[in-house]
């Protein structure tokens, strides 16, 4: 803006400190009439305040925005002395607008600008006590050692004070342990005798068999690097899965023939549903170590069976049967809430451990050395579930039902000998799987009980697997030493 007449504009405020106008205070007024003598000698000391007060009379000019601001009292401004320990601040924007500005409390010495605002007060020497006396010499710094150990938290500091003071100065020698025993150095030279003839065994085994799994090292879903150690892990934990082969005799209302037929309605409910084949090994081995450990009567026995087909399949399968689907194929005996909590119940009991190594996972090893014969291990599988409904294969472990299986199906096809390669797969010898393949031939020699475990293997999706064994049994059950033919399973039992 040119410069011109100044702008007046009445201000409620006297502390905005954001005022561009160029308005003339009283005492600047006053201090442009000063005399002379009682001004200041020096122009070199004046205040911005006095400069711009001067340039206000010389000629208009816009002042800076905290230019007009002065604490300085009405009295000091009409007598035109200026104190040079006069303190210069600013008053509070939260200050009411009265147009009165407070005075500030004169100081006694001057100071600059620059000054700290903190003023040192001057030490009173005492006598006495409670006098001050000389400055305190500052102790030398400590070593890193002190400073480390200053810095580390109490807890830590204390957890290693304690440590050095329990660990003992002197160290006592250790007592001598005593000389073995003559009869325990020569059971532990036996077994290392008996591990290096069965090392030994071994490797000459893999000598003579074909590794199976080189041709799928490319195939990720194969795990081919890892599929001997898995195998060796699931007989492992097989041994801890099988149920007490003989908890029926603690049982007041069952029978082996009662599980027999809840079994082969399982059978018929499992291929109702079209679920996995593991599905239904589960479920069965979920009954017997339930019934292991819990004695259940006759009316509730049912609903054992269907509450652990519902857990199977919730375990195994990728989309289970909803509950209601198992109420109605029990026709409506059992309520939901009724199978919610044997479901419970059952899960507590057995410690939510569902950790069984399935026959098929067997069963498909040992067909893979087999090169999968289809035919030869459809009538294994069939021959697998005879294990299910005849409980005298309860006390042998999955994989040896499995291994037996093959063998029995090869037998039947007349598939050849029982080579190193599919013993290695399988895990048992030929002597090994002889006692299982001789029950087996027992239950298809005999007449059937179990109709719809029949039915199943009689269609031609299966082959016709169960007819095709059952007149290779009865054809050859004498050379096994089976007789009494007529007799069936439960007449034998």
């Amino acid at each position: 803006m040119p410069p011109g007449r100044p702008r007046t504009r009445v201000i409620s405020n006297e502390n905005d400190e954001n005022s561009t106008t160029t308005r003339m205070t009283r005492a600047k007024a006053a201090a442009l009439h000063v005399d002379d003598s009682v001004a200041p000698t020096k122009s070199t000391l004046q205040t911005k305040k006095t400069t711009v007060s001067t340039i206000a009379v010389n000629g208009i000019r816009k002042r800076a925005a905290l230019g007009d601001v002065s604490n300085v009292s009405k009295a000091d401004g009409v007598e035109g002395k200026k104190t040079t320990g006069t303190k210069v601040g600013l008053v509070s924007k939260a200050a009411q607008p009265t147009g009165v500005q407070k005075s500030t409390r004169p100081a006694t010495t001057s100071r600059t600008a620059l000054v700290n605002k903190e003023v040192k007060k001057p030490e009173v020497k005492k006598s006495g006590p409670g006098a001050i006396g000389p400055k305190r010499k500052v102790a030398p710094a400590a070593p890193k050692e002190a400073v480390r150990q200053e810095a580390e938290p109490a807890r830590k500091r204390a957890h290693v004070d304690v440590e050095k003071r329990s660990r003992p100065e002197v160290t006592e020698p250790k007592a001598k342990a005593p000389a073995p025993d003559a009869a325990a150095i020569k059971a532990a030279a036996q077994a290392a005798a008996r591990a290096e003839a069965k090392a030994a065994e071994k490797a000459e085994l893999l000598e003579n068999i074909k590794s199976l799994d080189e041709e799928d090292l490319d195939d990720p879903l194969m795990v081919a690097e890892y599929a001997n150690e898995i195998f060796d892990y699931l007989r492992e934990l097989e041994v801890r899965s099988v149920p007490n082969a003989d908890y029926m005799s603690h049982q007041d209302d069952l029978e082996w023939k009662t599980r027999g037929i809840l079994v082969d309605w399982l059978i018929e409910v499992h291929t109702r549903f079209h679920l996995l084949p593991e599905t239904l090994f589960l479920a069965v081995n979920i009954i017997d170590r339930f019934l292991s450990e819990k004695v259940v009567q006759l009316d509730r026995l049912q609903l054992v069976g269907i509450t652990a087909m519902f857990i199977a399949s919730k375990y195994e399968e990728v989309l289970s049967p909803h509950v209601e689907n198992f109420k109605k194929i029990a026709d409506d005996g059992f309520s939901e809430a009724e199978i919610l909590s044997a479901e419970r119940f059952i899960l507590g009991t057995l410690n939510y451990d569902l950790s069984y190594p399935n026959p098929m996972n067997f069963l498909r090893r040992v067909s893979k050395a087999d090169n999968y014969d289809i035919q030869s291990r459809t009538i294994g599988k069939y021959l697998t579930e005879i294990s299910l409904l005849d409980h005298r294969f309860m006390s042998f472990r999955p994989s040896h039902v499995a291994a037996a299986s093959m063998y029995l199906a090869r037998l039947m096809l007349d598939r050849g000998e029982w080579d190193s390669t599919i013993a290695y797969y399988a895990g048992y010898t030929e002597e090994e799987v002889e006692p299982v393949v001789n029950l087996m031939v027992d239950y298809l020699a005999r007449p059937p009980i179990h109709e719809a475990f029949f039915k199943k293997y009689a269609s031609k999706k299966f082959l016709k697997a169960s007819i095709l064994s059952r007149q290779w049994a009865k054809k050859n059950a004498p050379l096994f030493g089976i007789e009494d033919l007529h007799l069936s399973l439960d007449q034998i039992s």
